[in-house]
């Protein structure tokens, strides 16, 4: 497929495509040395990795529509507050509750990371930037294979 195929609208494409989108630009941004702009977009390809196993965890569980879910995933506001709000509590008990604690403090890590780029202004070097793609690679392939075994994330070329 060439590059001038017809692009699928941001909003309409699912989560683990926009996943990739954010991962496809973070990896753009980080060889261009702007690190502030990857870590965002990491920490938002991140915590859409974590909407998406709530869905999962909702679609397979519950009757509860998609506006309840959509809801409650702005409801726990973050990656902090879904993992420790959402995602570990619905998954006590289950295989998939070490998956998500295994990647916890990486959670932490890229949330604060993040926060303090959006709320305090942080500029962020080259290796900061790196240490939380890693994390954010991390957590994104523990979520997500969860349910998608075979996901893998794609690099810029």
């Amino acid at each position: 497929m060439g590059r001038h195929m017809t692009k699928k609208r941001y909003e309409q494409r699912t989560d683990l495509e926009k996943i990739q989108s954010q991962w496809h630009k973070l990896t753009g941004l980080h060889s261009r040395d702007e690190a502030s702009a990857a870590i965002v977009r990491a920490a938002t390809a991140a915590e859409i990795a974590a909407n998406f196993a709530m869905r999962e965890e909702f679609e397979s569980r519950s009757k509860f529509d998609g506006e309840f879910v959509n809801n409650l995933l702005r409801w726990a506001n973050g990656l902090d507050g879904k993992i420790n709000r959402l995602l570990l509590p619905l998954a006590k008990g289950r295989k998939s509750h070490k998956a998500f604690n295994d990647v916890k403090k990486d959670a932490v890590q890229i949330n604060q990371k993040r926060n303090a780029i959006a709320h305090q202004g942080e500029f962020c070097n080259v290796g900061e930037s790196e240490e939380i793609i890693k994390r954010a690679r991390k957590f994104i392939h523990a979520v997500v294979r969860v349910y998608e075994p075979g996901f893998t994330l794609k690099d810029q070329k």
